[in-house]
């Protein structure tokens, strides 16, 4: 079952072997060298990192606050229920407990070697428009604190720090989350002082960290999604010459080196990091191609295109920002990117969700807030509203987060082994009740197979969605919560789950399938360490999709030790809540 990550900690340091080139010496700057990044040695690097998404900048579908959208609008939002002084009070400790020592120290054990701060020049700089004196720069003290915090964290763990321009001054693109852009004042393309302070911004940085080894490089803008030559082209992805986008990197790059030699610089086309018409060739010897990948095949053919780049102009490529799906479709994104000499970064550590290593729970008057702030409540009081936001800043600490083990297990174990794993300790005796929902982590194929285990959702005529239940797990096996934990549903014929157990009660002899069917057509076959049991096994109709029943089963006596249960869904159509195992006397 799902875990405080203070109880996993110590069986995931098993996995810090996999951070390779974490331990360079003394001047170790990463540095672009053909088609690789390499260390001070001379030696290729792999990043495997993640992204600190929400920290700086909220995007709205993180915290099930889409219709809002971005954060300026959601800070409104808040400020319109407990006030101005309390919504600057709610962002200050919002900034202090989001990511801390504990979570970079957390994600180094589970196998990161790297982080990627997105970050939000408003914690940096002064938009343009509230400039004092007009194209002069004020730099405030916050982001820059942040950013030295989070670069002390990452160095006492010997992980590469990535600095990301998440949201840039005025927005530069349509998506207006991405980069907390409002739409009603002047663009980073529309207004030449934006660009300006932008390019500031950066050359402020590189000043700052310029002899900082740790440093991984700068990814100075992040996703740009505009139509320069066609304004219609709304997320820049037919666009031919992208001269705009091209100029900044080259004005930006220009700016950082008359600080900085050292530091890898990251470009990122339009289009959402996709589209490089135009972009090359090199200005720089120093240039790493950042490319993103979202919901489609994860087969040679998806990053062709990318891998044709790198050959063309001798650049380094880098998955910079991936994720927001399932785990099969996570280990089979990784797989190809580290086959093909790729290293990568994911999207996000946390969110409200399950596709991620760990989810802040919702708290309770929640869903009141997000009814009103939709239109369909009434308005809480300030009391209520406050109790509510105070809870959700105490959820945002990793220890009061949910630990998703099976989303960093598919991350860095399952990239190299086909091999499964138990879920949890699964030690049986007579009593024993587990529950299905904790089948054995491992590939689709190995721990379990579903019919329907990622979602393809930028793939036409792929419409499949994963885990249709998206709660409790991560994998492909459809999990949906009920009144006394969770339970599988939308059983297929032919889906499988598997279950690795220790066995430390003799003559266990029996056990029982908890399942719930309206139609009663469902069969299901039974395997013991890979020997059918019987013939199939009927499911009962039991008066309702959650109304639960037991199937007996007499099974032959189980030793003391390692059994792999298979229960096999020959026909579907039902539910499934646990097994209990027994002895017949």
């Amino acid at each position: 079952m799902q875990q405080k990550l203070f109880f996993i900690l110590p069986l995931l340091a098993a996995f810090a072997w996999m951070a390779c080139d974490s331990n360079p010496h003394p001047k170790n700057f990463l540095k672009a060298q053909g088609h690789h990044i390499v260390n001070g040695q001379g030696d290729t690097v792999i990043l495997r990192g993640m992204g600190l998404g929400g920290w700086m900048l909220q995007e709205g579908y993180m915290f099930k606050l889409g219709f809002i959208g971005q954060q300026y609008r959601i800070r409104e939002h808040i400020e319109d229920v407990i006030g101005t002084a309390e919504t600057d009070r709610f962002y200050a400790e919002w900034l202090a407990n989001h990511t801390r020592r504990i979570d970079i120290d957390s994600m180094a054990a589970w196998g990161f070697n790297s982080i990627r701060l997105p970050m939000h020049y408003n914690l940096y700089t002064l938009p343009v428009e509230e400039e004092p004196v007009a194209g002069e720069q004020t730099w405030l003290d916050i982001g820059f604190t942040m950013t030295d915090s989070l670069l002390a964290w990452c160095k006492a763990n010997s992980m590469y720090l990535i600095l990301d321009l998440h949201a840039a001054p005025g927005g530069q693109g349509n998506d207006l989350n991405i980069s907390d852009r409002d739409p009603a004042k002047p663009s980073f393309w529309e207004s030449e002082e934006n660009r300006t302070k932008t390019i500031a911004l950066w050359r402020k940085l590189a000043e700052r960290y310029a002899h900082e080894e740790w440093i991984g490089g700068y990814d100075v803008l992040n996703e740009t999604n505009w139509g320069f030559e066609d304004s219609t082209d709304f997320r820049g992805i037919a666009e031919k010459s992208n001269a705009p986008l091209r100029q900044f990197l080259i004005d930006v790059t220009h700016a950082i080196r008359e600080v900085d030699t050292n530091h890898i610089i990251f470009l990122e086309g339009n289009g959402f990091a996709n589209n490089y018409n135009g972009i090359f060739p090199k200005w720089d010897s120093n240039l790493v191609l950042s490319f993103h990948k979202y919901g489609n095949p994860n087969v040679q053919e998806a990053i062709q295109r990318f891998l044709d780049l790198r050959e063309e102009h001798d650049i380094p490529l880098w998955l910079g920002e991936s994720g927001e799906n399932s785990n099969t479709w996570f280990t089979e994104a990784i797989e190809l990117c580290e086959t093909n000499g790729i290293g990568w970064a994911w999207w996000q550590n946390k969110k409200m969700g399950i596709n991620q290593p760990l989810e802040i729970k919702q708290p309770e008057g929640y869903g009141k807030l997000l009814d009103y702030w939709a239109g369909e409540g009434e308005k809480p009081t300030t009391a209520d509203a406050l109790q509510t936001l105070n809870e959700w800043l105490e959820n945002l600490k990793l220890e009061n987060n949910i630990f998703h083990r099976d989303v960093v297990d598919a991350m860095f174990r399952q990239i190299y082994t086909r091999d499964a794993i138990p879920f949890g300790e699964n030690r049986i005796t007579a009593g024993t009740i587990l529950p299905a929902v904790d089948f054995d982590m491992g590939r689709q194929g190995a721990a379990y197979f579903d019919t329907d285990t990622a979602s393809y959702h930028y793939t036409p005529g792929m419409n499949t969605q994963g885990n249709r239940g998206r709660s409790y797990r991560n994998d492909g096996v459809d999990i949906q919560p009920d009144s006394t934990g969770h339970h599988i549903f939308h059983i297929k014929d032919g889906e499988w789950l598997q279950y690795t157990i220790n066995v430390i009660d003799e003559a266990i002899t029996s056990l029982s399938l908890c399942v719930a069917s309206k139609t009663g057509t469902g069969r299901i076959t039974l395997l013991i360490d890979g020997q059918v049991l019987s013939d199939p096994i009927a499911v009962p109709a039991t008066g309702g999709s959650q109304q639960w029943a037991y199937i007996p089963i007499d099974i032959p006596e189980l030793t003391t030790g390692k059994h792999v249960l298979r229960v096999r869904a020959d026909i579907g159509g039902f539910n499934f809540k646990s097994i209990a195992f027994g002895k017949q006397y």
